[in-house]
This record gives structure tokens, C-alpha cells and sequence, in this order.
């Protein structure tokens, strides 16, 4: 039998997961609506509702393998006052969002809370949306369909090019699916997580 302690424990890291996931959502929404583009915010995606955001398959990879995806938000590139700056800057902006949560909550344990008497449920949060947010960074660097890293190459390619290279992405999909479930890809995301963390330390005189 499961105790409260594990259930709460479980909890409170699916809630980082799920709350890191929104966020980059919504990043990439508001960036878009910066570029010109309303499509997310007229369909109902700014918003903080979790069920707005999440994929049947990428929630499932969340809870079985602890990498997934949530459901990419609309967007029209077409409505860009800038194509190629547009799809850049909606591309990278969920991974930075991803970065920035990630340091500011590793600030708070490091220096602000590093000596208080911390909730332990507290502290599982807040670790958690460290370790998750570096993780989703990292993760959705990796150049596939639909993860932002292939939308990052593709905004440096000519737009006939990157058009068709998306026409794949079904195909690609399998791809990601295969490498999360042989632990390729969990290899490769903590190696790079870890200098991330590392390179976050420094930052902070660790």
C-alpha cells in the first residue's frame, strides 16, 4: 500500500512537471502575439489551465519515462510582422522560459532559503522545478518534430525548406517515442542537464 508521504511526494513533482509545461506554452504563445500573431491567444491557449496544454501521449511519457511534451500551441507564422525573427523567437522562447525558472528557483534555494528550515514538501517543490526545468530546456533543445530544437534549425532555413522538412513530422514523432523508451535520450538530456547545473552554480559562486 502506497503511503501519504509517496503520494504527496508524487504530487508535488507531477505539479512542477505540469507547472514548468504551461509556462513554456505560454511563452511561446506571448511571443508569438509580440510578433504579430494572436492565433494562441484567440483560441484560448494564454491561459494557465493544465488542460488547455497537455497531449494525451506526452503526458503519458511525462508519468512513465519523466520526459514529454505538452500540446504545441497554434501558431500562424504567416502573421508575423518578421517570418524569420518570428519563428525564432516563439521557437526559443519557451526554452529560455524553461532556463530562467529554473535558475531563479535554484537562487531561492541556494541563497535566500539555503539555511531556513524548509517544509520538506517545499523543498521537493522547488527542487523539482529546478531539476524539471533544466530537463524540459535541454530536452526540448533536441533538433525532432515537434520539439522546439528542429523549429530553432528551421528558422535559419529558407521557408520552402523548413515547410517541407515539417511535412515529416509524424515520422519523426516515432523517432522521439523509440529514443525515449531505449533511454537514448535520457542519456543525452541529463549528460547535458548536468552542465547546465553546473554552469548555474558558477553563476551563483558555487
Amino acid at each position: 500500500m502506497l503511503s501519504v508521504d509517496y503520494i504527496l511526494s508524487y504530487i508535488i513533482i507531477f505539479s512542477a512537471l505540469i507547472i514548468s509545461l504551461v509556462l513554456h506554452e505560454n511563452a511561446h504563445g506571448v511571443a508569438a502575439l509580440y510578433m504579430g500573431d494572436s492565433t494562441a491567444k484567440d483560441r484560448g491557449r494564454l491561459s494557465l489551465n493544465p488542460l488547455k496544454h497537455l497531449s494525451l501521449l506526452g503526458t503519458l511519457s511525462l508519468l512513465i519515462f519523466h520526459f514529454g511534451w505538452a500540446k504545441p500551441v497554434p501558431i500562424n507564422p504567416y502573421n508575423f510582422k518578421n517570418r524569420k525573427l518570428g519563428d525564432f523567437l516563439v521557437s526559443i522562447a519557451g526554452i529560455l522560459t524553461n532556463f530562467v525558472l529554473a535558475f531563479i528557483f535554484l537562487f531561492l534555494l541556494e541563497i535566500p532559503l539555503k539555511n531556513a528550515n524548509l517544509n520538506p514538501y517545499l523543498y521537493l517543490f522547488i527542487k523539482s522545478m529546478v531539476q524539471y526545468n533544466v530537463f524540459l530546456g535541454v530536452f526540448n533543445l533536441i533538433p525532432l518534430p515537434p520539439l522546439d530544437g528542429s523549429k530553432l534549425v528551421m528558422s535559419f532555413l529558407p521557408v520552402d525548406i523548413s515547410e517541407r522538412l515539417y511535412s515529416f513530422e509524424r515520422y519523426t514523432n516515432m523517432i522521439l517515442i523509440a529514443l525515449i523508451i531505449t533511454g537514448v535520450i535520457s542519456r543525452v538530456v541529463v549528460f547535458i542537464a548536468n552542465g547546465v547545473l553546473s554552469f548555474m552554480y558558477a553563476i551563483l559562486g558555487r
